[in-house]
């Protein structure tokens, strides 16, 4: 039996444009990853993480602004 392990790739929604971000490591976790992009996309810095959602064999997650929005 052969495992394949799907590549993540993470999505950023920025001036209506989704934003592809390749894994900058596969041991971080979620998180690292946000903080890792958070230097170049500050908005990240407090951003909701949707996903998995597996597509295309990635598993594909997705970076949601709360900036807006209150509570």
């Amino acid at each position: 039996m052969k495992v394949n392990i799907l590549k993540r790739v993470f999505l950023h929604k920025e001036n209506g444009q989704d934003i592809r971000l390749t894994d900058p490591n596969e041991a971080f976790t979620i998180a690292d990853v946000q903080h890792f992009y958070a230097g170049t996309y500050p908005v990240l810095t407090n951003a909701k993480i949707i996903g998995p959602d597996i597509r295309d064999d990635e598993m594909q997650y997705r970076f949601e602004s709360t900036m807006g929005t209150k509570g």
